[in-house]
């Protein structure tokens, strides 16, 4: 099913969520600077350097970026359309659809659209702030002209839902940086995984889904992922996903187009 002969796919993917992640797991984080801080990592550090090393592995990747994110930061998301990345839709805030109204949920969507593409993005897809749907969120992604979605994990292989034209990318918690690295200090029930371990995990899932001629998309997020040993762990995976035998490297969008 893929194009020029591959057979396999990828899709590397970013999840730009600054503060916002925070102040949606905690509105009280909003007066939380220590916390925040977490997530104001990613547009001083994190993402210029993910920028960076894209650009030296000649990869063009897809950052999914919540309106709020890009009213805070609109430098940081004109860097990533300059240098020639996709813009897909995470929210306005960093908000589950699943706990919104119908009419909140298509205020989100329509306002977070609205900001990124008047920084320049050409926005048609969405991905979830909690990679889940609301019994709306189909035919609001349809009347508000997105083309797909990347938020559940029923298939290795993309498809169009049944009733509507979305293309649906599936994801995974297994490819996605969160479950292995996230900590929240109000907690401390989580163990932060060391690089080589989720390196490893990761190298045997894209042997899985090169095997099974699926589509294997990374999920990371700027503020985890871009800590320097992580980064170096991401640099190492990303050459050894370049290097697979057939196998079709391409922007979320890119990838979606090609599905009947």
């Amino acid at each position: 099913m893929w194009p020029n002969g591959a057979t396999s796919a990828a899709v590397v993917s970013f999840d730009f969520d600054a503060e916002e992640v925070w102040i949606g797991e905690d509105p009280e984080n909003a007066r939380r600077p220590g916390t925040l801080s977490q997530g104001s990592y990613d547009a001083k550090v994190a993402v210029p350097a993910i920028l960076d090393l894209l650009d030296r592995l000649s990869l063009t990747a897809t950052f999914f970026v919540p309106g709020r994110v890009a009213e805070r930061y609109p430098d940081r998301v004109r860097d990533i359309i300059k240098a020639g990345h996709e813009i897909g839709h995470h929210g306005y805030t960093h908000t589950s659809p699943t706990s919104l109204t119908r009419e909140q949920e298509e205020a989100e969507l329509t306002k977070g659209k609205e900001v990124l593409e008047a920084l320049g993005a050409e926005v048609v897809g969405y991905r979830s702030p909690s990679w889940d749907f609301s019994p709306h969120t189909l035919d609001l992604l349809v009347s508000h002209g997105f083309a797909y979605s990347s938020n559940l994990m029923d298939d290795i292989r993309p498809y169009r839902h049944p009733k509507h034209p979305i293309v649906e990318l599936p994801v995974h918690w297994t490819i996605d940086d969160a479950p292995h690295f996230w900590f929240d200090a109000a907690s401390w029930v989580k163990t932060i995984r060391s690089a080589a371990e989720v390196e490893s995990l990761w190298r045997e899932e894209l042997e899985g889904y090169v095997a099974l001629e699926g589509m294997f998309m990374l999920t990371t997020h700027p503020q985890i992922i871009g800590r320097p040993g992580r980064l170096l762990m991401l640099e190492r995976f990303l050459r050894h996903l370049t290097q697979q035998e057939g196998i079709w490297i391409a922007t979320a969008r890119t990838v979606a187009e090609s599905v009947p």
